[in-house]
C-alpha cells in the first residue's frame, strides 16, 4: 500500500500542501484538523499520516496509533468547546457516506437541542429469522479469526 496518494486531499494535509487546512494537532503518526464544513463547532477529523483507504486496510500498528491519537482529541474537545456529548464516526465506502478515501475519524461535539438530531433511525424492522443469520453468520467469522 503507497503511504501517500497524490490525488487524495487528505495526504495534502499530511504532506501541508493545504494552505486552508486548520490543523489542530499532528504527531509522528496522525494528523488532526477542522473540515471545511463543520457539523458542529469543534468538529475534528482525526487521520493516519500513511494513506490508509479504509478500515479493511488498517493494520493493527496503526490501528492502535489512531486509536490513542482519537482519545487523546475527545479528550481536548471536551475541555476546549464544553459538548454535553460526542459522536465518534468512522465511516468505510460509499454506501456508508465515506466521500474522502483515507480512513478518518470523526469527533463531533454535540449539544442538547443541535441541528443534528438524531443519528440512528427509531426503530427496525428485521425479523427475528434474518436477525439470527446475520448474527450466526458473523459468530462464525469471529471464531475464525479467534483461531488464526
Amino acid at each position: 500500500m503507497p503511504t501517500s496518494d497524490p490525488d487524495c486531499p487528505f495526504c495534502e494535509i499530511v504532506d501541508r500542501d493545504d494552505p486552508d487546512a486548520r490543523e489542530v494537532y499532528r504527531d509522528e503518526h496522525v494528523v488532526a484538523f477542522f473540515p471545511h464544513n463543520p457539523a458542529t463547532l469543534g468538529h475534528t477529523l482525526v487521520i493516519p499520516r500513511l494513506h490508509v483507504p479504509d478500515i479493511w486496510a488498517l493494520d493493527e500498528v496503526t490501528a492502535e496509533q489512531l486509536s490513542r491519537a482519537t482519545t487523546r482529541l475527545a479528550a481536548a474537545v471536551k475541555r476546549a468547546v464544553n459538548p454535553d456529548g460526542l459522536n465518534v464516526i468512522q465511516s468505510n465506502g460509499s454506501a456508508a457516506s465515506q466521500t474522502v478515501f483515507h480512513l478518518h475519524v470523526h469527533l463531533v461535539p454535540r449539544w442538547e437541542g443541535d441541528p443534528i438530531g438524531h443519528i440512528w433511525p427509531p426503530e427496525s424492522n428485521y425479523s427475528e429469522e434474518a436477525k439470527d443469520e446475520a448474527w450466526e453468520a458473523l459468530r462464525a467469522e469471529c471464531r475464525k479469526a479467534s483461531n488464526k
